[in-house]
């Protein structure tokens, strides 16, 4: 008994915010098999969402992530009165703030390194996770300009719509359902303000996201002209450029160049916590296509990566990869 209380004091405390959701579940059923992490969960249910409770256990965590609406992620942040405890949000609230890292390290060493040092981490959007994977790299290595016009289109699986989309595609499935529904036909979608921001782009690109009669894996295109490039790249380079970027990524990779797919499934990372870059076209119109998992890369896994690296662990530890 002595020994066991001894190692649990090695052990990172682990409280997640919001527990009960799909993100948070994920997390959960991730960390519960390591043997590294201390997870503290509220045990009397009447008090998971009230205020002091949650105060106490966000203040002796070493990470506290927060699977939360935005408003209630902001509560949960002001409720940290230390200077030690780490917190992942995967709330939209602080994405584009510049006092917190974002969450996508393969981006750059920049972005990798602020991840490391910093104690506010804001977990990426899904579908902004695969726009900001095609397009940052186009942008930082001069092959599209910061004001070009850009468009993406993002496939996703039933999921990503939380609880209450769940339900509906499971128990209370109407004849629509069964076929792919674009929405957030305002172009006023939550994910349009990071991804202008973080790609370093003058202007949101027009973004159509579709949801599908599966349950999770995210397929997000960017399509590109040859004459829209400012540094013009045949198809064969532009893979090259991608597969440099991102060389020595061990959860971000690109597709063999010769691997002769006919098809990309947006279901093909599902359940995995890794995302795959592709390039696909001929040298006057190209399409970029990066394909993971909404619940993965584009949820609870860059949230557990981004707690790795705080903790200066092998990044890929407890993922499925």
């Amino acid at each position: 008994m002595q020994k066991e209380a001894n190692m649990s004091q090695f052990k990172t405390k682990v409280f997640i915010d919001g527990s009960e959701g799909t993100t948070g579940l994920r997390i959960r059923e991730r960390l519960s098999e390591r043997t590294d992490i201390d997870l503290l969960k509220i045990s009397d249910e009447s008090k998971r969402k009230d205020k002091d409770t949650r105060k106490e256990y966000i203040n002796k965590a070493d990470i506290v992530f927060l699977c939360l609406p935005d408003d209630a992620a902001r509560e949960s942040v002001s409720l940290c009165e230390n200077d030690h405890t780490v917190i992942i949000d995967a709330s939209t609230a602080h994405r584009t703030l510049s006092d917190w890292a974002y969450g996508f390290a393969e981006l750059s060493s920049d972005f990798r390194k602020k991840i490391a040092s910093s104690k506010r981490i804001a977990v990426p959007g899904c579908h902004a996770s695969g726009f900001a994977a095609i397009v940052y790299p186009l942008v930082k290595n001069g092959v599209i300009s910061p004001e070009t016009n850009v468009s993406c289109f993002s496939l996703t699986g039933y999921s990503g719509g939380g609880k209450k989309m769940i339900n509906s595609y499971e128990n209370e499935k109407t004849e629509s359902l069964y076929s792919p529904g674009i929405y957030a036909l305002e172009q006023t979608h939550k994910h349009l303000k990071e991804m202008k921001a973080i790609c370093g782009l003058e202007k949101e690109p027009i973004f159509s996201p579709i949801v599908d009669d599966y349950y999770s894996g995210m397929l997000v295109t960017v399509p590109l002209f040859a004459s829209d490039m400012k540094k013009a790249l045949g198809k064969n380079e532009l893979h090259e450029m991608y597969a440099s970027h991102y060389a020595n990524e061990s959860i971000v990779k690109v597709r063999p160049a010769d691997e002769g797919i006919k098809l990309v499934y947006a279901n093909e990372k599902t359940s995995y916590d890794n995302m795959i870059i592709t390039v696909t076209g001929n040298d006057d119109r190209m399409c970029i296509h990066a394909t993971f998992d909404n619940l993965g890369k584009g949820a609870s896994g860059a949230a557990i990566q981004c707690m790795n690296i705080a903790l200066g662990l092998d990044e890929g530890t407890g993922l499925n990869l």
